[in-house]
């Protein structure tokens, strides 16, 4: 099984950035975790803070065959009518992930652009989000 996570804007400054909210751990370490956990999933990772990059990675992952995408999209999810176009428009489920309870947070964060182009949606459990959208992940591949 493949899976392709995808982080947005900022998300590279994980364990220096806002630590109250994101932590302290890097998501570099915190991949290699993941790798741990998961050791019969093939896990790729891309981040970045340009939204036609991401929009070009989630077409990729369709071309590629990923079994799916654990999406963190960062401020785009608030703003990115082209990330939510870019899931519709493919066949690769997509878990949309976010560290922190974005409806526990500004008003303008529970507003999501991408939602409802995803399979699911996973907020608020820290760095263990990305964790429980692989296991969803697996868990629809198991499904089919």
């Amino acid at each position: 099984m493949n899976v392709l996570i995808i982080n947005g804007p900022n998300l590279n400054l994980l364990g220096s950035r806002e630590i109250g909210i994101y932590g302290e751990q890097s998501f570099e370490s915190f991949l290699e975790s993941l790798k741990s956990e998961f050791p019969e999933v093939v896990l790729s990772y891309y981040q970045s803070n340009i939204e036609g990059e991401i929009v070009n990675k989630i077409h990729e992952a369709h071309f590629l065959s990923y079994d799916g995408i654990v999406l963190n999209a960062g401020g785009y999810t608030h703003t990115s009518v082209a990330i939510g176009d870019a899931i519709k428009a493919i066949k690769v489920p997509v878990i949309e992930v976010h560290i922190s309870n974005v409806m526990a947070r500004e008003e303008f964060r529970r507003i999501s652009l991408i939602s409802s182009s995803v399979s699911g949606i996973i907020s608020g459990f820290g760095l263990n989000s990305y964790s429980l959208g692989i296991r969803a992940i697996i868990q629809m591949e198991k499904k089919i």
